[in-house]
């Protein structure tokens, strides 16, 4: 054998060394990944993504899945001649969105089931309406009414735990219902937060169109690997953080005061980016963890 091939196998080997403490770390741990953006509308970037997940799975992570859909969406309202139409980032969903909308979801989700089944993992799709998962209230945007969008107001969390119990990766569409039982759109984000919340996740990923936060977006050497909360929450008030990162930071915010050990917020474009973020000392992303003591993975 070559000497260079030798260095390959070593520099392989020294990767699954390094990953050793992060799986002893969080064998049996719940996490949670909001999967969405281009990473969803890209196949390869697709399959890297389920590639990632699966193996969380097979090494001992306990991953729940809640994918949005949003660009899918607003193809098939263009195809049915609807203009797609947003206020501070939130569909405006009237009747007919909602049926596409709930169709478009549902089929999303049986296309990661699919995928994830393929790779000899068994999974289950589920939307917040089944089993009374996810309750919702209407929605507004700056008192602006919407139409069916929805705010969670309360996750039962037993259908994910009854499945991750069985051994099976639940994948979770982000459609509730109201005390009336109409139904409501709910952004992905909003429902990985309250998901990851109830059933106290070691971890929050977020898989997004951008390479994590940065005290400017404007510099590149401003990049922030790793935030407290109580540093995040500095950030918001001094007005560093806009546009869609605001309710993204707000989410993670709220999840790591309410229970979740850390967030990560990374770039669904890098291929593979879960498992560098998670099993390497470095990362690609921004982790916020609630303070800096006795961290070290």
């Amino acid at each position: 054998m070559r000497d260079t091939e030798m260095k390959q196998i070593l520099q392989k080997a020294e990767v699954l060394i390094e990953a050793l403490p992060y799986i002893q770390k969080f064998n049996r741990k719940i996490i949670v990944v909001k999967y969405g953006g281009s990473a969803m509308s890209n196949a390869r970037l697709q399959q890297n993504v389920i590639k990632d997940v699966t193996l969380l799975k097979l090494v001992g992570f306990k991953p729940i899945i809640v994918h949005g859909g949003g660009k899918e969406i607003s193809r098939w309202t263009g195809k049915v001649g609807k203009e797609a139409k947003f206020v501070n980032g939130l569909r405006v969903t009237d009747e007919e969105t909602m049926e596409i909308a709930e169709m478009v979801l549902s089929r999303v989700n049986k296309n990661l089931v699919t995928m994830v089944q393929a790779l000899g993992v068994k999974a289950v799709g589920v939307s917040g309406k089944d089993g009374g998962l996810l309750s919702v209230e209407k929605k507004y945007a700056d008192g602006q009414d919407i139409g069916f969008v929805g705010e969670v107001t309360q996750v039962n969390p037993k259908i994910l735990f009854d499945l991750l119990e069985k051994d099976f990766l639940p994948i979770v569409a982000p459609i509730g219902l109201d005390g009336a039982f109409k139904t409501y759109n709910i952004n992905a984000d909003d429902a990985a937060c309250a998901i990851a919340k109830a059933v106290h996740a070691e971890k929050l990923a977020f898989l997004t169109d951008i390479e994590g936060i940065y005290r400017d977006v404007n510099d590149k050497s401003s990049f922030l690997s790793r935030l407290t909360v109580s540093s995040a929450e500095a950030l918001l008030q001094e007005g560093f953080i806009g546009g869609g990162m605001l309710p993204k930071l707000n989410n993670c915010i709220s999840a790591i005061r309410n229970g979740v050990n850390r967030v990560h917020i990374l770039d669904g474009r890098i291929a593979h980016c879960l498992l560098l973020e998670i099993f390497t000392n470095h990362g690609v992303g921004t982790a916020i963890i609630l303070d800096e003591e006795g961290e070290t993975l």
